[in-house]
């Protein structure tokens, strides 16, 4: 199995397809043990890091800005969590895979 290198993951963890020939990779990603993890991983390393620092930076009350992280921590974590599995098969149906059509093993 062929894994992208580091450029070509980046596009592909904010929402870009891979050529072809990670077709494989992708769907091991996608559907193996542990994929709402690596998903999970992958909101918060592109979406909530960089905001979460931007808030705790922010001039005012620390409550007020420790707050506003935990929002914005906590609610992208549940969406992704929440529809994990439609996340996931709109990401498999981009690189032109079908999604699994049984019940999640995890």
């Amino acid at each position: 199995m062929q894994r992208p290198g580091i450029w070509l993951w980046l596009r592909y963890a904010v929402g870009g397809t891979l050529p072809e020939r990670f077709d494989e990779w992708v769907r091991h990603d996608l559907t193996g043990a542990d994929w709402r993890i690596r998903e999970a991983g992958r909101i918060l390393l592109f979406a909530i890091i960089p905001i979460v620092g931007l808030l705790v930076l922010l001039p005012g009350a620390i409550e007020i800005r420790i707050y506003a992280a935990l929002f914005v921590f906590i609610g992208p974590l549940f969406v992704g969590f929440a529809y994990g599995d439609e996340l996931r098969d709109r990401r498999l149906r981009q690189h032109g895979l079908l999604p699994p059509s049984g019940p999640d093993p995890d």
